[in-house]
């Protein structure tokens, strides 16, 4: 994966960290785990990009 995709997935990264944080703020539970969800996406997607990392270099 290029750089691009490994931008983009920090960018989901961040939009669930905001997600979760404005959900606690509002008390919000609904947002709160959605960003969480959001933020495991990305973490899932990022391990995978690191293992293709490894059978690449």
């Amino acid at each position: 994966m290029g750089l691009d995709d490994k931008i983009g997935n920090k960018a989901e990264e961040l939009k669930g960290k905001t997600k979760e944080a404005t959900g606690k703020a509002t008390d919000d539970e609904e947002l709160q785990a959605e960003g969480k969800s959001d933020q495991a996406g990305a973490n899932l997607k990022q391990a995978g990009e690191k293992i293709k990392d490894v059978f690449k270099g």
